[in-house]
């Protein structure tokens, strides 16, 4: 009697994206990196392959957060108000793969700042750092449109991922990211088929699906995680079956998300019986970030130098088992 295969048999792989450029492709990264590949699920390696390494970006943000905790703000050092600072930082001392730069200070509630402030900043993060650059708006649609063109402009060349489109704004971005030669993060609220709805509105632009990366949205552990894992994971099964519109990889917006909760970011004053905040924090950052990197997470997008380290280990072990097969 044969013995059936037990290989799980997909038709289809995750496509990738490569973001940077280098001077031979015409920009000044030190080198490119490319995400997706996978033809299975997760670190599955007995059924498939997982041909490029997840990358872990670090936010930097361009005016210094009045908000985050003191167990986050001390472990960054004394570099916040300062975005290139903060970009060095993050890549020299903490190993960063990119930097998301997020425009907060241009919300009009932020700051307000406006579209030459915001351009300068992304010039002075290219010039402190070589890796690639994610370039965040503020999440406010008018002001973005105003805003991240600019900056798509005044980064022409070099392959960056901009972010985000939506189902009811995204001509203004793809435009501009079409023209300058950077890769688009499209935004979806949780809901599989609107994130197919984006991605079929920006292909017919013209908007190649090789240069887009889905944002689902991001729960962070207690706050929404499991259902954050089940869409994520719905459509990493449909990219594997051959759905194309489902096929760009993921990013994730793990330490914005994690550090909402209150687990998190009280003090341990606050929350004593919760144990050392300087702990209890980036171990929360880090158990999502883990968690949706199971999920299918492809980038993820993380806050404290220590959960950064956690997931970076994480990632050694899982691409050495993965390599070994």
């Amino acid at each position: 009697m044969a013995i059936e295969d037990p290989k799980e048999r997909w038709s289809a792989t995750v496509a990738t994206v490569t973001l940077g450029a280098t001077p031979a492709e015409g920009g000044t990264r030190g080198k490119s990196l490319t995400v997706g590949g996978s033809s299975t699920l997760p670190f599955l390696d007995f059924d498939g392959e997982t041909p490029n390494r997840p990358l872990i970006a670090m936010e930097v943000h361009d005016v210094a957060p009045a908000e985050w905790p003191a167990a986050l703000t001390d472990a960054l050092g004394g570099v916040l108000a300062d975005p290139a600072a903060w970009a060095a930082r993050c890549v020299n001392d903490f190993g960063a793969d990119l930097i998301c730069l997020r425009l907060t200070g241009t919300h009009p509630d932020s700051g307000d700042r406006g579209p030459a402030d915001a351009a300068a900043t992304v010039k002075a993060v290219l010039r402190a750092v070589d890796v690639p650059l994610i370039i965040w708006g503020c999440d406010v649609d008018d002001k973005d449109n105003d805003v991240l063109p600019r900056c798509s402009e005044a980064a022409a060349g070099e392959r960056c991922l901009m972010g985000t489109v939506k189902e009811d704004n995204y001509k203004t971005l793809t435009a501009s990211c079409l023209a300058d030669g950077h890769a688009l993060i499209t935004q979806s609220p949780l809901d599989i088929n609107i994130a197919k709805q984006v991605n079929i509105m920006v292909s017919e632009m013209g908007f190649p699906l090789d240069r887009v990366v889905i944002f689902p949205t991001t729960g962070g552990l207690g706050y929404g995680l499991e259902y954050a894992y089940s869409i994520q994971e719905r459509g990493r099964l449909a990219a594997l079956s051959g759905d194309k519109m489902m096929s760009p990889p993921v990013v994730c917006t793990i330490g914005e998300e994690a550090w909402r909760g209150k687990e998190a970011k009280a003090t341990t004053e606050e929350a004593p019986q919760w144990g050392p905040a300087e702990v209890r924090g980036p171990m929360w950052e880090a158990m999502t970030a883990v968690s949706l990197l199971q999920a299918g997470s492809d980038i993820m997008i993380m806050r404290h130098p220590k959960a950064v380290e956690t997931l970076k280990k994480t990632l050694d072990a899982l691409m050495q088992t993965v390599k070994q097969g």
